[in-house]
């Protein structure tokens, strides 16, 4: 069962026992990270962050069948945070949209994630309200039926 087809969705819960050990891993790993981080020098620590932030998007989009140019993806992430960097070329509104929703999720993390926020995140990743030559409902919650061209292509093993 994907997690949309939960009968609580989008209110539902969760395993604690079996959440609980790999945040508390990642935690551990990010501590790490931040610790390596900081005995970089600034620019070097922006390169970092910047080849990351490429490389978790277009790992990401990957994973759901889409290919996206690097060289657009970074471009449009240094464009985004104001670093000055060579070689930039123009980047696809697709590309645009999923930065935006990545650099809002890692840089306001700490927000409250509102239905207004995640739909604004959908919204950015079809702005058209198409995906591919499907129209789509955009910024709302699925509608769970069988006309609906949005498929899930991954599940949730921790629900």
């Amino acid at each position: 069962m994907y997690i949309h087809q939960n009968k609580d969705w989008p209110h539902f819960t969760w395993n604690p026992e079996r959440l609980f050990p790999l945040l508390s891993e990642i935690k551990l790993r990010q501590g790490r990270l931040i610790g390596r981080m900081e005995g970089l020098g600034f620019s070097l620590q922006a390169e970092a962050m910047l080849q990351t932030m490429t490389l978790e998007i277009i790992k990401s989009n990957e994973i759901e069948g889409e290919i996206l140019d690097a060289y657009q993806v970074r471009s449009s992430i240094a464009r985004r945070l104001g670093m000055d960097i060579a070689g930039l070329v123009p980047s696809d509104r697709n590309i645009e949209g999923v930065v935006e929703l990545m650099l809002d999720a890692t840089q306001k993390f700490k927000e409250t994630l509102t239905e207004e926020r995640l739909f604004g995140w959908h919204a950015s990743l079809f702005p058209t309200g198409y995906s591919g030559i499907y129209k789509i409902v955009v910024g709302n919650w699925r509608t769970n039926t069988a006309e609906d061209p949005m498929q899930v292509v991954s599940d949730c093993s921790l629900c």
